[in-house]
């Protein structure tokens, strides 16, 4: 197999670049998508290709999506002689993934697996609640802090906006840590992996839903009620119906309470 030749790939700041290197972890990542030659796997930057080359010996379907297109000359020429890789020039935080899916004869649901920049995490994880119909499993690996928001439990000071939104459309996993030193550059921080189940869809995918989560997490130090109060003038009756206490804080507040309290709101 053609290899990359030497500066062709170097890591760009602006795309929040750190290559994974460390065999042994692109290895634990596949084997936890559990990936055969039946699926079609969706993967979100294939950066210099470790992991996009692991998922091809597979068998399986990949289509890869790279932004920076310094690396799609060097990742084409490497994979030229793949049949199961679609590579494709697109930012994931703006290409249709129903459409990227028709476009290249991908029937959904697929995998989805990904090492997700710092700076985009977020709005790709809210994008793929949006999207998770056309998903069956997703394995995705974030800076450890983003991984601690996102498995926040009621109670946790982490837990906010971005965890109930998460927690509304998945069943989430934390599978494990991988260390600065499995990526090129080193980053200053740990990274964590976890894996991401669909739900079925409900009320929390309403942006009335989110709407209310959000003014909720406005302002964490002040009780649910004080943020709630400019959501609806009813706030107070419809916690109590919803048997919360208006003086309890939103980061104490299950999916089920956060759910009950949207039907109370509606």
């Amino acid at each position: 197999m053609k290899r990359p030749g030497n500066g062709q790939n170097r890591a760009k700041r602006a795309f929040g670049q750190n290559f994974l290197v460390d065999a042994s972890y692109v290895d634990r990542i596949v084997r936890a998508l559990n990936v055969t030659s039946d699926d079609a796997v969706f993967e979100i930057g294939a950066g210099r290709g470790a992991l996009t080359e692991a998922l091809l010996d597979t068998g399986s379907t990949v289509l890869a999506l790279e932004i920076d297109r310094d690396l799609l000359p060097v990742l084409h020429e490497r994979f030229s002689d793949r049949s199961n890789l679609k590579l494709i020039d697109a930012d994931a935080l703006k290409v249709d993934f129903a459409s990227l899916f028709d476009d290249n004869a991908i029937v959904p649901p697929a995998k989805i697996v990904g090492n997700l920049p710092y700076n985009i995490s977020t709005a790709i994880l809210q994008r793929l609640v949006e999207s998770r119909s056309l998903f069956s499993l997703a394995v995705l690996m974030f800076q450890r802090e983003v991984v601690d928001r996102i498995i926040a439990a009621p109670g946790d000071s982490e837990r906010g906006f971005f965890t109930v939104v998460t927690e509304s459309g998945f069943e989430v996993t934390k599978l494990f840590d991988v260390p600065p030193t499995a990526f090129s550059p080193r980053p200053k921080v740990w990274s964590s992996v976890v894996s991401l189940t669909p739900k079925p869809s409900s009320d929390g995918d309403d942006p009335k839903f989110r709407r209310l989560v959000s003014m909720a997490f406005a302002q964490k130090r002040k009780t649910i009620l004080n943020n709630l109060r400019q959501y609806s003038p009813n706030a107070e009756s419809a916690l109590n119906d919803a048997g919360i206490d208006p003086r309890r804080r939103s980061e104490t507040l299950t999916l089920d309470e956060w759910l009950r309290l949207f039907q109370k709101l509606k």
